[in-house]
């Protein structure tokens, strides 16, 4: 049996197929552009290499809701071609075949929960900090699903005293995490990218603030045994340590069970195919 798997990102489109035994057979990278430019290529792959059943982790906000008209769309993205498109529905008319779909997060949150950094935990969160900020919560064994998914990275926090820009850049909300703390908000505060940034530029203290800030706000309210980061940011090594020293600071002992943030706050596993190997495990179990 085949599967396929897409981790639609914002830049990219990484499409796989893969065996049962989850070993990637084929593999295909493109640019997000449109739909109108993408989706025949995307179409065009799985017809080349047939497949029995896709999953896709994509980036969102995406209807998850199988009672909804827009079952299977992405919704309000920011990404304006893709605002409001049927993905889902698309591939089931072209292909022929059943299609599970989720968040790129959840998708990853899946796949390190099973066989990545929280394999054999219970409950684990999987948050990205790169163009955007998005956190999957894996709870007793399953992704978390309710009113629609988790939005990680429109918390509200409280600001750094020396952020020079301390509502941020969000669209939507003054002082979410993303709009603080992802990628281009760093490169808007700052002027230059964050990879340009040296590891001694105050950008990473308060980078630390605001992700320390999101973790507390996890413990505090999901419980995981493990928080997961992931994405372009956190592949500045140096932030880790600085994030957990933060965190406990913030914790103030109030967590008891909480003495060292060494295991508890920790890089992926499956980095960077996390994404990618967690929509091939969507895809297993499509009906």
């Amino acid at each position: 049996m085949h599967l396929g798997a897409i981790e639609a990102g914002g830049t990219k489109m990484v499409l796989a197929v893969a065996d049962e035994n989850m070993h990637i057979l084929h593999r295909r990278t493109l640019p997000t552009r449109t739909p109108e430019e993408t989706m025949p290529e995307m179409i065009a792959f799985f017809q080349a290499h047939p497949v029995q059943a896709l999953g896709i982790g994509s980036f969102g906000p995406v209807d998850l809701n199988p009672s909804s008209p827009t079952f299977g769309y992405i919704t309000k993205t920011p990404k304006l071609p893709w605002r409001d498109f049927p993905l889902v529905p698309s591939f089931e008319k072209a292909l022929g075949i059943p299609c599970v779909l989720d968040t790129d997060v959840n998708a990853a949150a899946l796949c390190e929960a099973q066989m990545g950094a929280g394999k054999g935990l219970k409950n684990c969160v999987y948050v990205t900090v790169g163009t955007g900020i998005g956190g999957g919560v894996y709870c007793e064994g399953e992704l978390v699903h309710g009113l629609m998914h988790p939005e990680v990275g429109h918390m509200l926090l409280r600001a750094h005293p020396d952020d020079p820009a301390p509502e941020g850049f969000c669209p939507y909300h003054k002082g979410c995490l993303e709009g603080v703390a992802s990628g281009p908000a760093i490169e808007k505060r700052w002027g230059v990218s964050a990879r340009e940034l040296p590891p001694e530029h105050p950008a990473w203290a308060l980078e630390a603030h605001y992700l320390s800030q999101m973790c507390m706000n996890l413990i505090m309210t999901v419980s995981p045994e493990k928080i997961i980061l992931g994405g372009g940011v956190m592949s500045q090594s140096h932030l880790f340590p600085m994030i957990r020293q933060e965190t406990l600071r913030l914790l103030n002992g109030y967590v008891a069970c909480i003495e060292q943030a060494d295991d508890l706050i920790v890089p992926p596993a499956c980095f960077p195919d996390s994404g990618l190997i967690g929509a091939v495990l969507l895809a297993k179990n499509a009906r």
